[in-house]
């Protein structure tokens, strides 16, 4: 039997210092493991890390695609949170840390409130409030 787990998210970077820097300006904690090479940082659940694009595609045998801001890279991160103005408050802090906000905070069809942004290297991320999703301890989500 496989876990149903998921530990770790990696980010695939073209310039690590730059998402470094973003994610940190966000306020986000990172791990104190010291590699110049690698970032990892905290959350309430999955942990996050930032690794070298081109060496993860040597790992896997793969190409690199090259970096576009308009192209959809099949995948969105989200950020779920406890109250709608915490949506506000992350997208505030979004844009001073350079974010690229795509959609501004406001209702949606499934009585929430949310909005979309794109980070540095134009990976997505959705910011949401779920009246219906519930949280541990620790904010890792725990029903949807």
């Amino acid at each position: 039997m496989v876990l149903q787990r998921i530990s770790l998210v990696t980010i695939g970077c073209h310039e690590l210092p730059l998402l470094r820097q973003f994610y940190q300006d966000l306020g986000w904690e990172e791990t104190d493991h010291g590699y110049q090479d690698f970032a990892t940082f905290k959350t309430a659940g999955v942990m996050l890390s930032l690794f070298s694009v081109e060496e993860l595609a040597k790992e896997s045998g793969l190409e690199v695609s090259p970096l576009s801001p308009n192209a959809f890279k099949g995948i969105t991160f989200s950020i779920n949170v406890d109250e709608p103005n915490q949506v506000d408050a992350i997208i505030d802090k979004v844009k001073q840390a350079g974010g690229k906000v795509l959609k501004e905070p406001s209702g949606v069809f499934w009585d929430g409130y949310s909005a979309t942004f794109k980070d540095p290297e134009y990976n997505l991320w959705e910011v949401a409030y779920n009246p219906d999703s519930t949280f541990d301890e620790r904010g890792a989500m725990l029903t949807l």
